[in-house]
């Protein structure tokens, strides 16, 4: 697999992580029907995150540092989108940190 095809692949299944998250948290605080109708997306969706970041034969320990970022950053986006809750000056710091730490794991080869 060519590393195009990972990043796409760690980014499909931050998508699919944080997006699953989303809809379970929109499924614990709605009516009857939107919350059974959001938490069974919200497990589908993470059932699809599984098998997309799980399905391809990869060391994914060193490909972990990537997905942490990619996952920070969609998180992110979805709970200012969603939600309307911008990041605070702890988060952007905290996220500078992490987005630090995904390039020294991914640019540092032992």
């Amino acid at each position: 697999m060519n590393t195009a095809t990972a990043l796409a692949i760690l980014f499909v299944a931050a998508l699919l992580e944080a997006g699953g998250d989303a809809l379970v948290r929109v499924g614990l605080h709605g009516s009857a029907l939107k919350r059974l109708s959001f938490l069974l997306l919200g497990a589908v969706v993470l059932f699809f995150y599984g098998y997309a970041v799980n399905s391809p034969s990869w060391d994914f320990g060193r490909l972990i540092g990537v997905y942490i970022v990619f996952f920070f950053l969609v998180a992110q986006a979805i709970n200012w989108l969603a939600f309307g809750q911008k990041p605070t000056a702890g988060i952007l710091l905290g996220g500078s940190l992490i987005v630090l730490g995904g390039l020294v794991i991914s640019l540092l080869r032992n």
